[in-house]
Parts: C-alpha cells; sequence; structure tokens
C-alpha cells in the first residue's frame, strides 16, 4: 500500500497542547503534545487531515507549520487569547499508566467546536477524548459520515456517563485502554467488556492494551495481536491517539466504511505508528517518520506474528 491521492479526508477533533512528562528516561518540559497533534501525525502519512481545536497566543508558529507541512488542514483550529491546554504527569514502573500532576485546561476550557463549511462533508470523523457533549455538537454539524469513531477517558465515564452513551449510539467504532473498558462495563474480562460494549451502540470496539497490543470485537469476531516489540519505551504518552491515526489513515485509504477486514488492517497499522511514537518524548519521534519508515516496520511487524517459516 502506498500514500496516493485516492484517500478521502479526515477531521479529527481534540486537544492541542504543551505536555510536561516525567518518565525513568527523563524529563520533557512544555513539549509537543495533545491528542489531535499526536493523531494528526500518524494519520497525515496516509491522507489529508482536517484538524479542529483551539490554541493560545503562546501557541508557536513553527508548530503550526509542523502541522501545515504534513498537508493538515488548520482552518478548524482557532487561536485565541490566553495559554494553550497544558498537561503534567509522569510514569513510574508502569509504563502503561500515566499519573496525572497537573491539568491547565486554559482556552480549552470554553473550546467551542465550530466546524468550517469545507470540513462539514468530511467522510472519515475521528472524536478524541474530549467532553461527549463536545463530541455530540461535533456530529451535529458532519453531513453524512462515511465512518465514525471516538475515544474516552476514565473521567467521562463516571462524570459523563448517560451523555457518553449517546455518543455510543452514533459512532462506529470506539478505541479505548483495558482500563476505560472496564470502568464503562464493570466487567474485568475484556472479552466480555468487548460485547457489553457494543450493545451500547458502535458496531465494533478496539481494546488498546499497551505493550500487549490490541483486541477487537464486532459481530461475533474478534482480532487480536501483540504490539510491535520496542525494547526502550521512553514515554508512551499519545501512543493511543497515534494507534487512532494510523487506524483512520488506512481506514481513509480503503474507503469502504465498516468491513472487518479492513479494520484488522486498520489495526495493524495502528501499532505500528504508535510504536514510533513511544520511541521519545511527546511527538519527538512521530513527527518525523516517513512512509519509508512505515513499510520497514511492517516488514519486521509481519516477521514478528508470523507462525510460517
Amino acid at each position: 500500500m502506498i500514500r496516493g491521492d485516492d484517500m478521502s479526508k479526515i477531521l479529527v477533533v481534540g486537544s492541542v497542547a504543551y505536555d510536561t512528562i516525567s518518565t525513568p528516561k527523563g524529563k520533557a518540559e512544555q513539549t509537543l503534545g495533545g491528542s489531535a497533534n499526536y493523531f494528526s501525525c500518524a494519520a497525515s502519512l496516509y491522507s489529508d487531515i482536517n484538524v479542529v481545536g483551539v490554541v493560545g497566543d503562546d501557541y508557536a508558529e513553527s508548530d503550526l507549520e509542523l502541522l501545515r507541512s504534513k498537508n493538515v488542514n488548520l482552518e478548524g483550529l482557532q487561536q485565541v487569547s490566553g495559554k494553550t491546554f497544558h498537561w503534567e504527569g509522569k510514569y513510574e514502573n508502569d509504563m502503561n499508566e500515566a499519573i496525572t500532576i497537573d491539568t491547565q485546561l486554559n482556552v480549552f476550557e470554553s473550546f467551542d467546536p465550530t466546524l468550517p463549511e469545507s470540513y462539514q462533508s468530511s467522510d472519515y470523523v475521528f472524536l478524541a477524548n474530549i467532553h461527549p457533549d463536545l463530541q455530540i455538537k461535533v456530529l451535529d454539524q458532519i453531513k453524512e459520515p462515511k465512518f465514525v469513531g471516538a475515544d474516552t477517558m476514565n473521567f467521562w465515564i463516571s462524570s459523563q456517563k448517560d451523555r457518553l452513551k449517546d455518543v455510543l449510539k452514533r459512532i462506529d467504532v470506539l478505541l479505548i485502554n483495558e482500563g476505560e473498558a472496564r470502568d464503562l462495563t464493570g466487567e474485568w474480562n475484556a472479552v466480555k467488556a468487548a460485547k457489553m460494549i457494543t450493545d451500547m451502540g458502535p458496531k465494533g470496539v478496539v481494546i488498546k492494551r499497551g505493550e500487549y497490543g490490541f483486541m477487537m470485537y464486532s459481530e461475533g469476531q474478534y482480532f487480536m495481536l501483540p504490539a510491535y516489540p520496542v525494547a526502550d519505551v521512553v514515554d508512551p504518552t499519545g501512543a493511543g491517539d497515534t494507534f487512532a491515526g494510523g487506524f483512520f489513515g488506512y481506514l481513509s485509504k480503503t474507503n469502504e466504511g465498516f468491513n472487518f477486514g479492513h479494520l484488522k488492517q486498520a489495526c495493524i497499522q495502528g501499532c505500528l505508528a504508535a510504536s514510533f511514537t513511544v520511541q521519545d518524548f511527546g511527538l519527538g519521534a512521530i513527527r518525523s517518520v516517513q512512509w519509508t519508515d512505515l513499510e520497514k516496520r511492517q516488514a519486521e511487524y509481519y516477521n514478528v506474528i508470523s507462525y510460517l517459516d
């Protein structure tokens, strides 16, 4: 598969941020982050991206240029007076679990996602981890999406569960991690939890399991694989959003909507994209990945998962 002009554009709505991150490998201050940034850097390897988000007047022009250089449309990225969203967190022994130290919503607190007219016909829509009310507001502005996916987090599951269920009824696939699946369903067994989630509305669910890979379920069918083996994990922040970027990027290339076979390949592409992200702080690794890097890693991954000599 090669990147070409036959793809449909992808709309992503999410945070654009500066993060401060500490891991056993060190610390990064005010590093570029946010779900929309991670997603866009990965998905832009496959397709053109429309971003909806908000930044403050402290957001560097060079960071905007990074996205422009990847054919990311910033017409829907608002820049307003104030400071950009900032998250500070750390990882200790368990690199699959972030410990939040500080969250400063700043301009994100009053974020009102308004889609430019050119965005409203987007075929592929990813609703990153934001308030369910905002996710619904975005969906209300999309005309006839071919495929919609969403992410969420424990905070929204505990505080906005009913509203989140309204979102689930309007999407095709939910992409969440194992802890979130447990909180959403009350079920510790991921296989059972996956079925319970689809009973809430989405056609499918992808449960991201960090270094252990992923599990996907839809209509009685399961698919699971390990992650690409990365021995030196520096920073797992944004790996899930990068997974979503690779996932949606591949689907936009096939441009066939919901197809279980294509969803399998999309999960693999998500795994590959995430494997780059964890190798540096923030966007340090994924921002410089080229198509040839992805192809090389794909060949290596197929060797890992193949059971044939």
